[in-house]
This record gives C-alpha cells, sequence and structure tokens, in this order.
C-alpha cells in the first residue's frame, strides 16, 4: 500500500466517530437517535416510536416487529456528518431479551452517552451496561431525558450516579426549570443559556433563544423564581469545584 494511500485512510479514520446509545427500556433511546439525526440534517422530520398515522416511525427500527411493539430488537448504525466529522450512531436494544447484539456492539463504539429517564434516574439495565463500557475504557456522557415532566432533582440524579457507579460528575448542561416549566438549558462551558419553544410533536427542530448569561433580558425572559433558582444551582455547582477534564474523559473514567 503506497504511502499516499495509507494517508488518505489515516485521514479518513480520523474523522470517524462512533458513538453508542445504552439505557433501560423506554427511557426515550430510539427517540433521542431521531433528534440526533434530525439536528444533524440526516433527516428533516424526526418520526415517533410508536407512529400515529400521520406520524412515520423511527428510522433505527426498519423491523415490522419493532415498530409494532415500540421497541428497538436489532442494532442499528446511522451515519450523518458533523462539524467535519462522519458520526456512526450505533443504537442498540435496551431490553435484556437483545442485550447480547448491544454487548457486541459496544467493542465498536469509540464512545458512549448513557441515556436515563430523569424520573427514575439508574435502572437495572443501564448500570449492566454501564459495566462493559467501563472494562473496556468507554468514555461515558450521561444525558438525562423527559426533563419536560415531573422529574427528581438534578442534583440527587447526580449524586446517585457518583455514589454507585463511583463516577466523578461534571454537568456541562444545566436544567432551567423542571417539567410543564421546563425552559431550557444553561451551558456551562460557554456561559449560555439556551430557552427553547416546543415543534410540534417535536417532529421539527425546536427554535431556541441563546443569551448570554450576564445579559439583562434574562430576568424578562425567565420568571422571577426560575431566574433566582438558577443563580442559585449554579453557585453550588460553582461551590462544588469540580473541574471538566477531558482527559479523564478520555480515559473512561
Amino acid at each position: 500500500m503506497s504511502t499516499e494511500i495509507e494517508a488518505e485512510l489515516q485521514t479518513a479514520v480520523e474523522k470517524r466517530r462512533n458513538f453508542a446509545i445504552i439505557s433501560h427500556p423506554d427511557a426515550g433511546k430510539t427517540t433521542l437517535t431521531e433528534k440526533l439525526l434530525l439536528y444533524g440534517g440526516a433527516i428533516h422530520e424526526a418520526g415517533a416510536v410508536k407512529a400515529r398515522r400521520a406520524q412515520r416511525h423511527a428510522t433505527s427500527d426498519w423491523m415490522a416487529m419493532e415498530q409494532q411493539r415500540g421497541i428497538s430488537i436489532t442494532s442499528t448504525v446511522l451515519q450523518f456528518e458533523y462539524d467535519n466529522y462522519w458520526i456512526n450512531l450505533l443504537d442498540t436494544p435496551g431490553h435484556q431479551d437483545f442485550s447480547e447484539d448491544t454487548y457486541r456492539t459496544l467493542a465498536a463504539a469509540d464512545n458512549a452517552v448513557m441515556l436515563e429517564d430523569a424520573a427514575k434516574g439508574l435502572e437495572p439495565q443501564t448500570r449492566k451496561l454501564f459495566e462493559v463500557c467501563r472494562m473496556r475504557g468507554i468514555p461515558i456522557f450521561t444525558f438525562f431525558n423527559k426533563l419536560d415532566r415531573p422529574g427528581r432533582d438534578p442534583l440527587e440524579l447526580l449524586d446517585e450516579i457518583e455514589q454507585e457507579l463511583g463516577l466523578q460528575t461534571y454537568p456541562v448542561n444545566w436544567p432551567i426549570g423542571m417539567g410543564d416549566r421546563f425552559k431550557g438549558v444553561f451551558d456551562r462551558r460557554h456561559r449560555q443559556i439556551h430557552l427553547f419553544e416546543r415543534a410540534a410533536h417535536g417532529s421539527r427542530e425546536a427554535t431556541d433563544t441563546v443569551v448570554e448569561l450576564g445579559d439583562r433580558r434574562i430576568e424578562d425572559l425567565l420568571d422571577q423564581d426560575l431566574y433566582y433558582q438558577l443563580k442559585e444551582d449554579l453557585e453550588l455547582l460553582e461551590g462544588v469545584g469540580t473541574e471538566l477534564d477531558l482527559d479523564l474523559v478520555h480515559q473512561g473514567k
């Protein structure tokens, strides 16, 4: 093989990222997959796990049984381009009956998104799959889903991860409100507030308003109690003093 071809192959490999989504059944894994495809520009409309007549089915749930039961049975690889990288998204079954397929898929993953239902926190299948990732040294990124429904306190969810899984946590995004009062997230790295407007059935990209932390408009855009709750939460997080260590993240720690 010529040096030129080797260089091209190396560049192609460096431009690819493989990540899997792991979760307990019904945490919203396939729905999250659809949103990543939507915002990555691979599809124009996000499908539903159990589609009504006017809706399309989820891209990753291509088997008839998956569409009927509203679950993923097989692992699916979905690809899209984002920020000059080719992303290979590995949608894996969450149900224990099909876990062998998930274990094999994780062997190909560079990192994993651990998806949790914000109302339930850590669940049995999530713990099992986390241990597989830990044994393989796969970096973990936690995503809390269903924040627009009644759920547990975010600080309680973080503490559960640290105590039960022995992981240090650093919340990159922090929720503003919960349940019916969920308004958006605060991006701690860029010091920006993202306020979302609901899209029809979540099938289209949502419009978001981005505001810098020091912007005076924040108090007008947020209810007063949400604004002060956000300030209190951020002071508490900053007081803990934990810094984001990307080297530890890459080591799967």
